[in-house]
């Protein structure tokens, strides 16, 4: 109870903030509040007078983007993960909300080497030769450019007693050491607190927001920043990321020091790149930015469709372009995974739209389970049409992959579907990376981009080779039971005589109706069990032609 009321506080608090920019209830739609929000807005406004002045001017989704940051850290993660559920916010917002940066002032270089002393156990003057002041600052970490000191390894230590031998591996070069902010866990656990008590009433008292699933929208909140917390599933994701993609032509991730790297502090190898929204160094450096748009397009979608492990935060401060075009991703904190059945359904989906086969993206989305079998699919296919035949109708530099998806999932809440988190987060995704792409070459065709990922994920996938490969599993899988089944019969017959000496006894109305049920039953288990032997048989003989 009194955890509730402090939640109350600090949403009460957070509303106050909001309605000091103008941003609680914009002064743009004085007509269309009610006169108690009107009034409660006003009252909020009043500043106190140990309380400095905000910035309650310009747009909108400036006065928010300004509410969020003096909020904190907690609210701008929030904001970011608003921008991918335009069902909650709108079109129109969540598309502002993706202009949010994650900015925050630094916390002193003091506090950070203290961080680094205390979870990596050694001094930085002794892991780095230079240490920066913060070159970046975000909600949950900074960032400092270091050069890296060679470390011996123990176990290279001499008989004789000299010191061991530096080892090279890895241990020199630039690298960005990135370091959690002090006490971000503590601060982070007070508001998610919050926001699960204010998704938990929504969903009791507001019917229609329960298909928006708010507190499962909140527990991605919190499972997102629990990961970004800790420092080495960053890495992990970077090494990952890299094994995936090691021989993918014009894409690297830059290298992980695990030596250097904990749950607070993160090295990784330094990249000196030009940033992909720089386009007159792109140019300069007589770099083909189609070629290059193009790149980010497949480079997404083969991390998406083929590994099922992708780069969620895609974003043009994410993206250096080597100068030989080479393409390097950075910052791993985002990220996403599909499983098989998610890749499949939106594989499928892509190629489906892209043939214009309407039929067959309903038949995906009914299979998938993810539209109820109440519905008929002759109508959802035409409500599929609705949307793809608009869209293609277009010039190259109108057709847009990211909309598209965001209009299916509109589309999907009249039928019932129930947003599904993973694709969600991947459909937000493509609308950065295709942003990043448009930007590269303003006539990019992303669907013509697309089109060789999507048949190769089709040929690799549902061809006659996935095929084989397929039987062969099921054929070995049918072998494991077959080979188990006398072990399973021999000891369900010892249990059975197991039973009978141990004596077990039946209250004999329990017995009667027993052996009744045995009498009518008997006749139709017997078919029941040729006609599995029979289907066994079957199986087993067409596996070996």
């Amino acid at each position: 109870m009194f955890q509730d009321v402090r939640s109350m506080a600090r949403l009460a608090r957070a509303g106050r903030i909001l309605a000091r920019y103008d941003a609680l209830w914009p002064h743009e739609v004085l007509g269309e509040k009610p006169r108690l929000a009107d009034w409660v807005g006003r009252i909020a406004r009043v500043r106190l007078p140990w309380e400095k002045p905000v910035a309650a001017n310009g747009e909108p989704i400036e006065r928010l983007s300004r509410a969020l940051q003096d909020l904190g850290p907690s609210y701008i993660k929030l904001g970011q993960l608003l921008a991918t559920r335009p069902d909650i916010v709108g079109d129109e917002a969540a598309e502002d909300l993706r202009a949010l940066q994650d900015r925050m002032p630094p916390f002193p270089v003091a506090d950070a080497k203290l961080a680094i002393e205390k979870d990596l156990g050694q001094g930085v003057n002794t892991l780095f030769e230079t240490f920066s002041d913060p070159i970046a600052a975000a909600s949950i970490a900074q960032v400092h450019k270091a050069i890296r000191r060679p470390l011996p390894r123990l176990k290279d230590a001499n008989s004789d007693g000299k010191p061991p031998a530096a080892h090279n591996d890895n241990n020199r070069g630039a690298v960005a050491v990135k370091v959690l902010r002090p006490g971000i866990e503590q601060a982070f656990q007070k508001e998610l607190t919050a926001f699960f008590f204010a998704a938990r009433q929504v969903e009791k008292w507001s019917v229609p927001a329960r298909r928006l699933r708010p507190v499962a929208f909140v527990q991605t909140l919190a499972d997102s920043t629990a990961l970004e917390m800790d420092l080495r599933i960053e890495a992990a994701a970077a090494s990952e990321l890299a094994e995936n993609t090691w021989d993918d032509p014009g894409f690297r991730v830059p290298k992980v020091d695990w030596e250097r790297t904990s749950q607070r502090v993160l090295t990784i190898e330094w990249v000196d790149g030009i940033p992909i929204n720089d386009i007159e160094a792109l140019k300069k450096a007589k770099l083909d930015l189609p070629d290059l748009a193009n790149r980010v397009i497949q480079t997404f979608l083969r991390q998406a469709l083929r590994d099922g492990f992708f780069h969620a935060d895609m974003h043009q401060g994410n993206l250096l372009v080597e100068e030989d075009g080479t393409l390097i991703a950075i910052d791993f904190g985002i990220m996403g995974r599909l499983d098989d059945a998610s890749r499949r359904f939106m594989a499928e989906t892509l190629f489906g739209f892209l043939m214009r086969d309407y039929k067959r993206v309903a038949d995906v989305h009914f299979d998938a389970g993810f539209v109820p079998r109440t519905h008929a699919r002759d109508a959802f296919a035409q409500a599929l049409r609705a949307i793809g035949e608009p869209i293609f109708d277009r010039g190259a530099e109108e057709i847009s992959m990211a909309k598209l998806l965001t209009q299916l999932f509109q589309t999907t809440d009249t039928f019932d579907m129930r947003m599904q988190p993973q694709l969600v987060l991947l459909q937000k995704t493509m609308v950065v990376v295709e942003g990043v792409a448009r930007n590269l070459d303003p006539h990019h065709n992303i669907w013509e981009a697309a089109r060789p990922v999507l048949e190769e994920w089709m040929t690799q996938q549902l061809g006659p080779e996935a095929r084989l490969s397929a039987a062969a599993e099921d054929a070995v899988a049918l072998g494991r039971v077959l080979r188990s089944l006398p072990s399973f019969l021999s000891k369900a017959e010892q249990a059975a005589g197991s039973l009978t000496d141990q004596g077990v006894r039946l209250d004999p109305e329990t017995a009667r109706i027993i052996g009744e049920s045995e009498a009518r039953s008997s006749r139709s288990g017997r078919i029941a069990l040729w006609i599995i032997a029979v289907s066994l048989a079957a199986i087993a003989a067409s596996l070996l032609l």
